[in-house]
């Protein structure tokens, strides 16, 4: 296994163009100026992916009031965030980064241990990116359960 890597509070964050659900490339210089959680999942419509999104969709107008956005990143195809997004109503941009390219560069990529097995993927990650690009803060192998609500409260929302 490659040793990644992991980002730190005061790093650029690392760019990205990504595809979201209907094909748009969405690249983190979009969001530049305003504060934004890039989070990390391994698998669209999964139990703990499931759980995270949908605390992230119920948190969206309070984190929007505090002038935060939320992207999510997975290795899935468009195809399969599409139908995600769809499937739990997820207004917030999910992006398909297939072949974890960026996933890597963010150090949310490495050995997990997965029903007993030690396997590479994704590690459930959270950034906050300010609004000049730095990261000011970034959680590696986070719970699905009860992360956004600890992140929120981190965050003063």
């Amino acid at each position: 296994m490659t040793a990644l890597t992991k980002l730190s509070a005061g790093q650029q964050a690392p760019a990205f163009t990504l595809p979201d659900a209907t094909g748009t490339p969405v690249s983190l210089e979009d969001y530049r100026g305003g504060r934004v959680v890039v989070y990390f999942y391994p698998k669209a419509a999964t139990p703990g992916c499931t759980t995270e999104a949908c605390d992230f969709r119920d948190s969206l107008d309070a984190l929007n009031a505090g002038g935060v956005k939320v992207i999510g990143i997975s290795p899935d195809a468009v195809e399969d965030i599409a139908k995600f997004a769809e499937d739990f109503s997820l207004t917030f941009p999910l992006l398909a980064d297939e072949g974890a390219a960026v996933a890597k560069a963010w150090g949310a990529w490495g050995e997990k241990i997965v029903n007993g097995e030690v396997r590479e993927g994704i590690l459930r990650s959270t950034a906050v990116v300010s609004p000049e690009g730095e990261i000011e803060s970034v959680d590696y192998n986070v719970q699905a359960d009860g992360h956004v609500a600890a992140l929120r409260t981190r965050l003063g929302l």
